[in-house]
């Protein structure tokens, strides 16, 4: 069993950034993948990043593409998202996720594990 835990969400004006953080409890996730993924109010779960632990090559959406930033710091098992010159439309809940495997999913679906989630709000 993974548990995954997320922080660091919160209030901030357009522009500004904030860091989301992923503390995992697995002890390695060498053969995993992490994404980020977010879910606005009334709207589907959608694809941030994801990072394949392993060799630390990552991927985004494009919506976020320059912007955002995912990494991961093997010693303490936890995955970062950093969030720059964020925008309103960045305002939703943001999801770690953890998928088995050396690939690096962009779907909901595969991932097997997720955490409470954290939320963040962007004013303009």
């Amino acid at each position: 069993q993974v548990q995954l835990v997320e922080s660091g969400g919160g209030l901030v004006q357009a522009g500004g950034s904030l860091r989301l953080s992923c503390a995992a409890s697995r002890r390695t996730f060498s053969s995993y993948a992490m994404g980020w993924f977010r879910q606005a109010p009334g709207k589907e779960r959608e694809f941030v990043a994801v990072i394949r632990w392993s060799v630390g090559t990552a991927y985004y959406a494009d919506s976020v593409k320059g912007r955002f930033t995912i990494s991961r710091e093997n010693a303490k098992n936890t995955v970062y998202l950093q969030m720059n010159s964020l925008k309103p439309e960045d305002t939703a809940v943001y999801y770690c996720a953890a998928a088995p495997g050396t690939a690096a999913p962009v779907e909901v679906y595969e991932y097997d594990y997720w955490g409470q989630g954290t939320q963040v709000t962007v004013s303009s």
